[in-house]
């Protein structure tokens, strides 16, 4: 591993000596920043934006692939999780806009999905080779996971953000996890089975934002009056809307509403 801070180059001799030590160096570590998409490197003095497909273990050892949209260490990170049958192509418009926003990304295939914008879930792909079970609620722990690597990597608590299923999960996590400072939860419901997330989630004392398509409202009002946060945030569109964060791909009709209500509960213009 390459690490060099800021400090020990302010302290270098400015000689021929040292440029050549910063080119190799900078060299060096462009080599293990792409090489290893394992544990990709965060480096102090060089800091620059890019997106990278990584891998990490859940709780139960599955392996885990994720998309790491990163513009600076410095900067707050989102950790993004699917809906149902898809995978964390779900994020592929939306994970590279919340990077222009001030966010980096960590949008993880769960073991319970499919493919979604040319993007297979490769970690439902290992999941069924290996035996294990798929069910919504076996996702939880894929979701932990992504916080823990998040943490690792950027050294801070975590915004999570969940799509249908995934957002009750998120929800619950939210709940349980210090982890997490604040949770966005696109049309949350009662999906799954004999976990009740309206009493899993009652003493959630989080920012908290609460969005579905019109004709869900209803159910995502449930889980909204569920918590005992006073920092919540209800946003019903104007328009029908759609359901989970496919909201705010382009081509939906009334995805310029759902971005207003996100980037005002993110504190961003």
């Amino acid at each position: 591993m390459h690490i060099v801070t800021l400090y020990q180059i302010i302290l270098m001799p400015f000689n021929v000596t040292s440029i050549l030590f910063l080119i190799f160096f900078g060299l060096a570590a462009c080599k293990d920043f792409r090489g290893s998409t394992e544990e990709p490197i965060l480096i102090t003095a060089i800091d620059t934006a890019y997106t990278e497909t990584l891998y990490f273990k859940s709780e139960d050892g599955l392996r885990i692939t994720a998309d790491l949209y990163h513009i600076k260490k410095s900067a707050p990170i989102i950790v993004l999780c699917h809906q149902a049958g898809w995978s964390r192509g779900e994020y592929k418009e939306i994970g590279p806009k919340l990077n222009a926003l001030g966010f980096n990304c960590l949008a993880i295939d769960q073991r319970s999905g499919g493919a979604v914008k040319g993007v297979d879930n490769e970690t439902a792909k290992r999941a069924a080779e290996e035996g294990k079970s798929t069910d919504y609620i076996d996702a939880k722990q894929d979701i932990i996971a992504a916080i823990g690597k998040a943490k690792d990597l950027y050294g801070k608590k975590v915004v999570l953000w969940g799509s249908s299923y995934s957002s009750a999960l998120a929800l619950i996590v939210a709940t349980e996890t210090e982890d997490v400072e604040r949770v966005l939860s696109f049309s949350p419901g009662e999906y799954l089975g004999t976990v009740n997330v309206n009493e899993r989630i009652a003493t959630l004392n989080k920012p908290a934002f609460f969005t579905s398509a019109k004709n869900e409202q209803g159910q995502t009002k449930l889980l909204y009056d569920a918590i005992e946060s006073d920092e919540k945030t209800h946003f019903i569109p104007a328009g029908n809307g759609e359901h989970g964060s496919k909201a705010l791909w382009e081509e939906k009709t009334d995805n310029a509403e759902y971005w207003v209500a996100v980037k005002f509960f993110l504190g961003v213009e």
